[in-house]
């Protein structure tokens, strides 16, 4: 470390609050972006994974990293078929005189990921405890006409196998009706928002939809529905790759990785915003290809840093990449992975520790170095996210993400504006010592 002898204390300070304040500033101006309503939430509507894409590059331009491509771009492209709903999103559920009107999408109800069009007025049957555990209700409910009706199912107090068995046939299945609801009890997220469960991304498209709803909307009567979905057999997404080269080894790699899609829109006006999951990953994975960008920091062994699409739809994007790597995947060597790291009050997770033990020993010990996270905890190899792939073919390999705080996922409450971003700054400077340490010692 240089002495200090003639540098002021009070100006060090001044200087690394004002070095990692804008690392913290930049890391917000990015999750601000990629989680606002005009990246449509990053899924396949409006083309909000090619604006995101975009972004990147722009980005990518900005710090001059090197495409891999021979023409110069960034992007590799791939293709791949996804359920979506661009249109009308409406659900009317009545009961006798009662209604519940304008239904808010994403919060009061979600339409399971794999539905198609639906409009129309429907009767609404319920099977309930009440229904299932009398046999005289339970016969005609199995006789009665369902083709024209939404069945409502709900599981609550059903504690016979035998009983659940039929009711889960209903939900999975969907034979002979016209579609299933599921009451759910929300959950609280922030002061402001409610979580029904999280929505997912379907590569099919079912011919009966689910529709989740509120706890508090259960009854019979019936239901007024305004679904518009749209199946793209063939949808080209693509990742955004570029790299810093590398002064004494550049044909050694270390990569970074972390997937920029998310789950889009639910209708015209419920868009997703992913701002933990995984504009967060962005964030870090941008502020370490500037950082390193920089010709002070310039790396000895080249860093590539690899955007991925499709990682939603199930590790899409990292898939394709390992059957078309730009360069030799036995050139990596170490990669690490980065999805949810926008809280960290309880540390951090490090998947594949246990596949990689010296790596992991490596990075507890500047941990407790640096005196940055509170733990680092291991777990085994897990199929969880895009570095699944690559520990596979046998790249070493890290995924990260961080523990505690925000508890909202893959629903519209993962917001850029309660994101807190707890330990990012902390997390930066262990995945720089990281880093480091392993072009040195590799």
């Amino acid at each position: 470390m240089r002495s200090l002898k003639f540098f002021p204390f009070f100006l060090f300070i001044a200087v690394f609050t004002q070095v990692h304040g804008q690392d913290r500033a930049y890391a917000k101006q990015v999750i601000d972006t990629l989680a606002s309503p005009s990246m449509h939430g990053r899924g396949y509507v409006n083309n909000g994974d090619k604006i995101a894409a975009k972004y990147i590059t722009d980005q990518y331009k900005s710090f001059n990293l090197i495409p891999f491509n021979i023409a110069g771009l960034y992007t590799q492209n791939f293709s791949f078929p996804i359920n979506t709903f661009p249109g009308k999103m409406s659900v009317t559920i009545k009961a006798g005189d009662r209604a519940t009107n304008n239904l808010v999408p994403g919060e009061d109800f979600i339409v399971q990921c794999d539905a198609p069009s639906v409009k129309g007025h429907f009767k609404v049957v319920l099977i309930d405890s009440a229904l299932v555990y009398d046999d005289n209700k339970l016969d005609a409910f199995k006789k009665l006409d369902k083709t024209k009706c939404f069945v409502m199912v709900d599981t609550v107090g059903v504690r016979s196998k035998m009983k659940l068995s039929y009711m889960n046939d209903i939900m999975q299945y969907r034979i002979g009706i016209k579609g299933v609801i599921i009451p759910l009890k929300p959950i609280a997220m922030t002061s402001t928002c409610n979580k029904l469960e999280p929505m997912d991304m379907s590569q099919v498209q079912s011919t009966v939809p689910v529709i989740k709803v509120d706890y508090k909307w259960k009854y019979s009567g019936s239901i007024d529905v305004n679904i518009k979905a749209k199946f793209l057999k063939s949808y080209t997404s693509q990742n955004v790759i570029g790299y810093v080269r590398g002064s004494t080894q550049p044909d050694s790699f270390i990569v970074f990785t972390a997937h920029y899609d998310h789950l889009g829109q639910m209708g015209k006006d419920t868009y997703f915003p992913g701002a933990n999951d995984n504009a967060s990953g962005i964030a870090m994975l941008l502020s370490l290809a500037r950082y390193y960008s920089q010709p002070a920091h310039q790396p000895k062994y080249s860093i590539a840093f690899i955007a991925f699409s499709g990682e939603e739809v199930g590790l899409l994007g990292s898939g394709f990449y390992i059957q078309h790597p730009l360069f030799p995947l036995k050139e990596i060597k170490f990669l690490v992975n980065m999805d949810i790291l926008g809280t960290g009050d309880e540390g951090i997770t490090v998947v594949n520790a246990t596949e990689f033990p010296k790596q992991f020993d490596s990075l507890k010990a500047l941990n407790t170095r640096g005196n940055y996270l509170v733990t680092v905890k291991p777990r085994g190899k897990a199929a969880i996210s895009d570095h699944y792939f690559f520990t596979e073919a046998r790249v070493p390999s890290f995924y990260i993400y961080t523990l505690g705080g925000l508890k909202a996922y893959h629903d519209v409450c993962d917001r850029r504006e309660t994101l807190p971003l707890t330990k990012f700054e902390d997390l930066f400077s262990l995945l720089r010592d990281f880093t480091d340490k392993m072009m040195n010692s590799v």
